[in-house]
């Protein structure tokens, strides 16, 4: 187990996780494969599917082609994701905007049918989803795992809820940031300081 919830470090891959309705395709991914490859990092940025329990299980799988210590990469909903198997794994974590209640967040969007952008994909959310999220959330986490990227003018998720949440972990407060966390780019030396890898400030540039 982790000593006092402190990652050991260097990590031996990087996944990262796309929040809802997303895909490998959206900017962020694309960042973190970038910077992988300039550190000649092991990198897996899988498409997930929309329902919960599923995205989970793919991305549980996806672990095995990192080593035996990958470093976990969530946003939003990716970011709960990453964080159940940072608990299960014990692993370290970099969350960007992570959903802590999504279960209450989806709660709203039952019946609704969404397109996903990158791949055309349509599909309704329905109960299953919010019941699958609600037996998923854990009620506490090992905070000292984690680095918690939160945008303070998040028009998504309230901020206040995972700084509640991970109380403890070290936090990085992006002041006007939103949900997309478009800034990212600049916070990814910090990210992957997390996992013990000197990326240089600048080397990956932001993209629309």
């Amino acid at each position: 187990m982790l000593s006092a919830g402190l990652p050991r470090v260097p990590t031996s891959g990087v996944l990262y996780l796309h929040g809802f309705n997303s895909a490998a395709a959206s900017p962020k991914a694309a960042l973190v494969r970038e910077a992988c490859a300039v550190l000649g990092l092991r990198c897996v940025t899988p498409d997930l599917p929309h329902r919960p329990d599923q995205a989970l299980d793919e991305a549980a799988a996806r672990l095995g082609e990192l080593g035996d210590y990958p470093l976990v990469v969530g946003s939003s909903m990716g970011g709960f994701l990453a964080t159940l198997l940072a608990e299960r794994h014990d692993l370290p974590g970099a969350l960007i905007n992570p959903a802590v209640a999504p279960g209450r967040l989806v709660a709203d969007w039952v019946g609704e049918t969404f397109v996903n952008r990158y791949s055309g994909e349509r599909f309704v959310v329905e109960e299953a989803h919010r019941r699958a999220l609600e037996a998923m959330t854990p009620t506490g986490v090992t905070a000292g795992r984690y680095l918690l990227l939160l945008g303070t003018d998040d028009e998504t998720l309230d901020c206040r809820d995972a700084f509640a949440l991970y109380r403890g972990a070290r936090t990085i407060l992006h002041p006007g940031g939103d949900h997309g966390f478009s800034a990212l780019a600049e916070y990814l030396p910090a990210i992957f300081a997390q996992g013990g890898h000197a990326l240089a400030y600048g080397t990956v540039a932001a993209r629309g």
